[in-house]
């Protein structure tokens, strides 16, 4: 078995995954003050948010690789690249709002520039590759579902903006 021939713009992609990825665990601080929140019914198990970011990263980690590849080198190819990165901080920032921050009315107001950030994403990479945009489409609505997660916890539980207590 032999590593595929990956560019180093392919690398960086991987690597830059992986950081976000290990940014947003270990920002996603499962704590008593987690625990303690109310959630609605249709909460999925905590583990299960582990392999689905896995999947959309890597999923998102892919679309990067193939849209750099099938796009014309100039700015539009950086910008594009510039907005997965712009994605990337979104996303680790939503698990700083909500886990460490104890905010979850804050994070629920990041979520529409998080959910806006993969849509122009879909929307530049299309026009040169299908793939790449339709491996962004399940970030799209996990990005949706977790923003009604979200929305419920801010309901059951608000308001926020209390003391933090440890």
């Amino acid at each position: 078995m032999t590593w595929p021939d990956l560019s180093t713009q392919s690398w960086i992609a991987i690597a830059v995954t992986f950081v976000v990825g290990g940014l947003g665990g270990a920002l996603t601080d499962v704590s008593p003050w987690y625990k303690a929140l109310r959630v609605p019914s249709w909460k999925p198990p905590d583990w299960v948010f582990g392999p689905g970011w896995t999947v959309i990263l890597s999923l998102a980690c892919y679309a990067a690789i193939q849209g750099w590849q099938a796009m014309a080198p100039g700015p539009f190819r950086w910008a594009v690249m510039c907005g997965f990165i712009a994605n990337g901080a979104l996303n680790a920032g939503w698990s700083l709002l909500f886990f460490k921050l104890r905010r979850p009315d804050w994070a629920l107001a990041e979520v529409p520039f998080l959910w806006l950030s993969v849509i122009v994403l879909i929307a530049c990479l299309a026009p040169s590759s299908g793939t790449a945009a339709w491996c962004l489409v399940p970030y799209a609505v996990w990005v949706v579902f977790a923003a009604s997660l979200n929305r419920a916890v801010v309901r059951l539980n608000g308001p926020f903006g209390r003391a933090v207590s440890s």
